[in-house]
């Protein structure tokens, strides 16, 4: 059973009366239990929607809806599978008391996986869950795989009962179910030899396995689970090493690289960053592959549709990590524009000065790094770093960092999507 959050006006649902509050209880015959029955029963044209009104009242729906024409239902948000898992690396253990509830739940869920990309260890699998993969073709899957050898998965994943990962994943590639995995790669742990056992294990899956990432090992300032070694410089250079090795592989084999090293890996190693056609068609950006590349991309497409802005005064906050390449991009708007631009790095105050990436920069440090520039006409933050309600990981708000700072900010994917607008407005306007 599912609930509906809101009707969209002037759709089907709309007109047959459903309402906020509505439990959808079946759909032609099949009970509903979450969102993915929903969405896969209702796929047909014809509909027998067996629902409960919020007083109480039960209804039937039959619905003969014109092709492809949506319900307009929104549901409640699922309730999300928790991780049974105590990954010394985990995210979630990084973070500090006091923030806000939601960012302490740790999913591990193959239906956000699969809808959201959201990477799961399918450690808490069950075979019931299995057939649902199988029986509505949930694929790919985002897989968090780490290793394969067995006993190097349970010590990562701090689970001495996970299952074995070759076994479930070969049982899903039987029936065609592909997968994009990672590696976070723990010194000591899973590189070396569990790092290319598990690369052979995940090559000879075949084209089950899409795409492999691998990504070192981050920590915060408050890690307590984690007894490890950082990655560090040589230990990065060494791993990329390996990586290429696979990639080389790929290319000839399979014609695809196939397995990628994440940005933050070139970046402990010292190495420069590959351009864009490295990476193919991105598959795995949201995991931090490919980021500098595809903002370098938008950067080469958009750059001739910004305007002259002779003399305006922009800064751009970016975090450790970034400022190093930032003056490359900056330059080049400059020339394009006319524009003077300052790359402002920012420390993180709530993770740690070893949490490099912009994304993860809060709201004290774009307040710290913009108060008293009266001198700037405009400032630009790291979009990544504010969710879609305008929260920055620490509660502070986007509207209040605006409110608070001397010069008009902007939130920024890519510089363009910014400046690309009149000049005035861009300058001024401060919306994001």
């Amino acid at each position: 059973m599912v609930t509906v959050a809101r009707v969209r006006p002037g759709t089907i649902a709309d007109e047959l009366g459903i309402k906020p509050g509505t439990e959808l209880l079946a759909v032609n015959g099949k009970d509903v239990q979450d969102f993915l029955d929903w969405e896969f029963l209702t796929a047909d044209d014809t509909l027998l929607v067996h629902a409960r009104q919020p007083d109480g009242e039960e209804f039937e729906f039959d619905i003969e809806r014109p092709e492809g024409e949506p319900l307009g239902v929104e549901l409640v948000p699922p309730s999300v599978r928790r991780c049974a898992n105590r990954c010394e690396f985990c995210f979630i253990e990084g973070l500090p008391k006091g923030l806000r509830k939601n960012l302490y739940i740790r999913d591990d869920d193959y239906r956000l996986s699969f809808a959201y990309g959201n990477f799961a260890t399918l450690s808490n699998l069950k075979e019931r869950d299995e057939q649902r993969i199988i029986e509505y073709r949930l694929s790919p899957l985002y897989v968090s795989v780490h290793a394969t050898p067995w006993e190097a998965r349970k010590v990562l994943l701090n689970n001495p009962r996970v299952p074995n990962i070759v076994e479930q994943l070969t049982r899903l590639a039987t029936h065609g179910i592909q997968f994009h995995c990672q590696m976070v790669v723990v010194p000591g742990l899973n590189d070396g030899a569990v790092l290319e056992q598990t690369l052979t294990d995940l090559w000879n899956l075949g084209e089950a396995v899409i795409t492999v990432a691998v990504v070192p090992v981050g920590l915060t300032q408050f890690n307590h689970l984690f007894k490890g070694e950082s990655m560090g410089p040589e230990r990065s250079a060494v791993l990329l090493d390996a990586v290429a090795r696979w990639e080389a592989r790929g290319l000839a084999e399979r014609g695809t690289r196939w397995v990628f090293g994440s940005d933050e890996l070139y970046l402990q190693a010292g190495l420069p960053l590959p351009d864009a056609p490295f990476y193919e068609d991105f598959p795995q950006i949201e995991n931090g592959v490919g980021s500098v590349a595809s903002l370098r991309m938008a950067l080469d497409e958009g750059l001739p549709s910004l305007p002259p802005m002779p003399g305006r005064r922009i800064g751009v906050v970016t975090g450790s990590a970034m400022a190093p390449l930032m003056p490359e991009l900056v330059r080049r708007i400059e020339a394009q524009t006319g524009a003077s631009i300052e790359v402002i790095r920012a420390e993180n105050s709530l993770f740690g000065s070893g949490v490099t990436t912009a994304g993860l920069l809060v709201g004290a440090d774009m307040r710290r790094v913009l108060a008293g520039r009266e001198d700037l006409d405009l400032a630009l933050i790291p979009a990544e770093s504010i969710n879609e309600d305008g929260l920055f990981l620490d509660d502070d708000t986007f509207e209040a960092l605006r409110a608070a700072v001397p010069v008009p900010v902007r939130a920024s994917y890519d510089f363009v999507d910014v400046l690309a607008g009149e000049p005035d407005q861009a300058m001024l306007s401060g919306v994001a």
